[in-house]
């Protein structure tokens, strides 16, 4: 072994200018690959010890990247991966110093020793294949930087390398480009194990309202979800009822390879470019004490609704929601804040209310249509690479209102039809209660009566349609709306109600 492994460090080891200072080289450690590949061909178990963490990718040599592909391809398909039964699957022409492929496999089984060290030597190798992923983003950063174009501003350079840098920092190692497809099937079944494990079995992250629930599976990860409205609908309600409930359903748990992760609710961050934080934290705490906002403004509390008003600020603040009230955010400073607080807090959903408040780049420059464009394909991308749902709300046209039926339609969504496009989930909140009570008319006339009947029939009640959903069928969820505490809530079936005595 110790001719192998001088032959390779010498095909990789320091040379020399011609004034004699040594280039760096990158960092690696052919012994640790060396002892890891001996131990996993000797004993299978060993390669379990490191399969959460470390892919062939993480290996500095070429041929051993190759043999760890090939034995950790046998093993998952139960199959004995020693020298003899994986050697066919490496090109036998190959050499590595003097020896042939089979040669270099049976030395490696030959000097391996135990398994017991093989985590030490895959954590040595997965953090030496991460130096070298820094190495090439910093010299990408500094050939930029002396070679950028005219029209490329600083700004720009700083997004790159900072999303480069968040996936290196959440996934181990900076990579793009195609993926086997085994490792697609393995994230299936990852999902439909979390599934199983989540309560409700649901496979995405459950909002608190069982019928949207029922309807969606939950939040998935990675899905644009747009939530529409007229003003008056309750859409930023609905949008604090979810962040609410999923904060503080929030479970953490460990995974296999060291990190947190949420078994059940989540991390939330809520930007709210309307309302400032703490007009957002009112409107919550009012949802959840179940006392006015319009009380809790103009300070008409008595002290048993100031007591609940306590205990819930108390509970509220153990929850994992983050607030971000800055107004006409760009979405590229936004993506940066969104990957700052998923590295520092962890950030399992989030909320942008709303999209028309948001700003898109200069280079869209004052065509509005292009600027809402490049907003949802920049939060459909962010979505994929934060691997989180996130909800946006979007105003609704005025031509709504001009139609007799006034539950919306995709073609309203303002603005731009990239809206509709680039979500996965279009979700309208629609409460006929609104306008039949704008329709009152004089008390006492024929009229009226029609109107108090009609009055009942949709008071505290809502729809949430479901116009657009890529994951499974369209529909309507009906749901409850406590207009007080502006606070949406599941309806009890009638066949599920208590008996009524007249």
């Amino acid at each position: 072994m110790a001719e192998t492994v001088s032959y390779l460090n010498a095909a990789s080891g320091e040379r020399h200018r011609d004034g004699g200072l040594p280039y760096r080289t990158a960092p690696q450690n052919i012994e640790a690959e060396q002892a890891l590949l001996g131990a996993v061909l000797v004993n299978n178990d060993a390669y379990y010890r490191v399969s959460d963490f470390l892919k062939a990718e993480h290996f500095q040599e070429p041929i051993h990247q190759q043999i760890f592909k090939v034995a950790s391809d046998m093993i998952r398909a139960a199959k004995r991966a020693n020298p003899v039964t994986i050697k066919t699957f490496l090109p036998a022409e190959e050499k590595i110093g003097d020896m042939t492929v089979a040669q270099y496999l049976a030395r490696l089984a030959a000097e391996a020793t135990t398994i017991i060290n093989a985590e030490d030597y895959g954590r040595s190798i997965h953090d030496l294949a991460v130096r070298r992923a820094l190495i090439t983003i910093g010299e990408d950063m500094v050939n930029i930087a002396y070679d950028a174009p005219v029209d490329m501003p600083p700004s720009g350079q700083i997004e790159d390398a900072e999303r480069r840098l968040f996936e290196l920092a959440e996934t181990g190692s900076y990579n793009g480009g195609f993926q086997d497809f085994s490792s697609a099937i393995n994230k299936a079944i990852e999902l439909a194990s979390a599934a199983y494990e989540r309560d409700g079995g649901l496979s995405g992250i459950s909002t608190g309202i069982h019928e949207l629930d029922r309807r969606m599976g939950g939040l998935q990860k990675s899905d644009l979800i747009i939530l529409a409205g007229r003003p008056g609908m309750g859409k930023t309600s609905l949008a604090t009822n979810i962040a609410f409930n999923i904060a503080h359903g929030y479970e953490p748990d460990v995974a296999a390879d060291g990190t947190h992760r949420a078994l059940n609710g989540g991390v939330v961050g809520f930007f709210s470019l309307e309302m400032s934080a703490d007009q957002l934290a009112t409107r919550i705490i009012s949802e959840q004490a179940e006392v006015s906002s319009s009380k809790i403004r103009r300070g008409e509390i008595n002290e048993a609704e100031f007591a609940k008003l306590s205990y819930c600020a108390g509970e509220m603040q153990r929850i994992p929601l983050f607030i971000d009230e800055t107004g006409g955010i760009p979405i590229a400073q936004l993506a940066a804040r969104a990957r700052r607080l998923k590295r520092q807090r962890g950030l399992d959903v989030m909320v942008v209310d709303y999209i028309q408040l948001m700003q898109g780049s200069k280079k869209s420059g004052d065509n509005r249509v292009q600027e809402v464009t490049e907003i949802t394909t920049g939060l459909k991308a962010l979505a994929k690479e934060l691997n989180i749902p996130i909800i946006a709300l979007s105003q609704l046209s005025r031509q709504v209102e001009s139609r007799d039926d006034k539950r919306p339609q995709l073609s309203d969504l303002r603005e731009s039809g990239s809206i509709e496009q680039d979500a996965d989930v279009v979700l309208f909140v629609f409460r006929e209660e609104y306008y039949v009570k704008n329709r009152e008319p004089k008390p006492g006339t024929e009229e009226y009566l029609k109107w108090e009947t009609d009055m009942r029939e949709v008071q505290g009640k809502a729809e949430v349609i479901i116009a657009k959903q890529r994951h499974g069928p369209t529909g309507s969820a009906r749901l409850g709306f406590q207009a007080e505490y502006t606070r949406f809530t599941d309806l009890a079936d009638d066949d599920h109600l208590p008996e009524r005595y007249e």
